[in-house]
Order: C-alpha cells, then sequence, then structure tokens
C-alpha cells in the first residue's frame, strides 16, 4: 500500500523543523508520556518518525531506538540527524509493514502521523505484532475538539469527527489523556511559515490574525494501550485488533 503524503514536512521540512522545535515547549507530552511508559534501558519503535526530529530524545534513555518512515527524503535527513548516535537508526517503510521480527519493542511510538482513527486498523495490527508482553502503544495527535487550534484544524476538515476518533480507539482497548501545550516561537516571521504550511491559506490568515504575541496554545491527545503479558484470555484477541 503507498504511503499517504504528509501535506507540510513532506513538502516543507525546513518549516516544520520550526514547528517542531515551538512544539510542547514546556515538555508536557514527554511528561505524560514517562507516566505511562518508561523508555529508560528500553527498545522503541518511533512510527512515522518524520525527519527523525524526537529520536534523539528517546536515544538519550533508551536501549534502542529505531526510527520508521515511508518517505526517502525524509529519511535521509534523519539519518543525518542521528549522526553517529550508537543506540538509534531509521528504515525506509509504512506502518502497516515494518521490517522487523516478532515482539521487538517496548513502545511504539506515533505522533501525528498515520494513527488518525478508521483506516489504521492494519497499522494497529503491526503495532501489536511488534510489541513485547506488556508492551505499550502510545499515539499522540492534535486535539481537535479543543480551541483555538481545533476550531482551525476542524475548518479545514470538515468531515474530521473528533469524538468519532475517540470512539474507534476506546473501541480498541485505548486509554486517553488530554494534554495541554504551549506552542512557542522565536518571531512572528515564524509563526506565521509554521500557521501557513498547517492549514489553508484563509484559514491560516484567521489563524494568524487570531494570535498575539509568540505562543499559541495547542492541546493533544494520547491514546495509550499496553499489551497485555503472558496468556491471552478469550475475547481479548479481538479487543487487540488481531
Amino acid at each position: 500500500m503507498s504511503s499517504v503524503p504528509s501535506p507540510n514536512i513532506w513538502h516543507w521540512p525546513e518549516v516544520y523543523e520550526q514547528e517542531n522545535r515551538a512544539q510542547d515547549a514546556s515538555g508536557a507530552i514527554w511528561a505524560a508520556l514517562g507516566e505511562v511508559c518508561d523508555w529508560a534501558g528500553a527498545d522503541v519503535l518511533d512510527i512515522g518518525c518524520g525527519d527523525g526530529f524526537h529520536l534523539p530524545m528517546f536515544a538519550s534513555s533508551a536501549r534502542t531506538v529505531i526510527g520508521v518512515e515511508p518517505h526517502p527524503p525524509l529519511v535521509r535527513r534523519a539519518v543525518d540527524r542521528l549522526g553517529a548516535l550508537p543506540n538509534a537508526r531509521v528504515i525506509e517503510a509504512g506502518a502497516e509493514r515494518v521490517p522487523l521480527p516478532d515482539a521487538s519493542a517496548d513502545l511504539v511510538h506515533a505522533r501525528t502521523a498515520y494513527f488518525f482513527g478508521p483506516g489504521c486498523e492494519p497499522g494497529l495490527a503491526e503495532a501489536d505484532r511488534l510489541l513485547r508482553a506488556d508492551g505499550v502503544l502510545a499515539i499522540v495527535d492534535l486535539d481537535a475538539s479543543r480551541p483555538p487550534y481545533g476550531d482551525w484544524m476542524r475548518a479545514d476538515l470538515p468531515r474530521y469527527d473528533p469524538p468519532g476518533v475517540e470512539r474507534f480507539f476506546e473501541r480498541r482497548g485505548f486509554i486517553l489523556r488530554r494534554v495541554d501545550t504551549e506552542w512557542r516561537f522565536p518571531d512572528r516571521e515564524t509563526l506565521e511559515a509554521v500557521l501557513g504550511i498547517e492549514f489553508s491559506a484563509p484559514v491560516a490568515r484567521r489563524a494568524i490574525a487570531a494570535t498575539d504575541g509568540l505562543t499559541l496554545p495547542v492541546s493533544y491527545r494520547i491514546h495509550t494501550r499496553r499489551k497485555p503479558g503472558g496468556v491471552l484470555l478469550p475475547g481479548r484477541a479481538a479487543r487487540w485488533g488481531r
């Protein structure tokens, strides 16, 4: 199955780099993830890792980190970013077919990539295959139910149904946690460039006009599911999307 192009990082990787630097200025997402799964000494897979922005953070304490990315130009950028890090590497692959053995990871992480609700079932099954018993699948995405960012997001995606997406993950055994963050930009030029690649031109103009200063509140959802350890009880297989 061919990959669906990302509307931002595939076309504007340099601007998206600035966006990554601005996001989650206080580290709220990292703190919430750490409460669910301590990856110190663990094996981590980052699905849809883009140009590898988050890989060094995992690699600072994980035993091994593997970034998985389908877009070759981003794979090359991620490899360059990792440099000589001994415990991290990147492979070119999609979320539905990762060329790694069963039970390869303690944490499978995906941030605003692939796992957007209905249609991602093949990727969920692949993540389950890759996880060890008691491992965690953590999906981080934008919370389109909360203003102001969520309002702009829904304006560009009128068919997107945030409650429906939440029900989709809940039915598959995920726990939802909402995290409020702040995006912090060095200057207005960067802020406007980032909003310009996130939204259509009319919505971007609206977002820019509504944003004073250099900060922007943005909310996220973290969906997490822990793979059962030991013997799988009757009925659990269906819940895990097999």
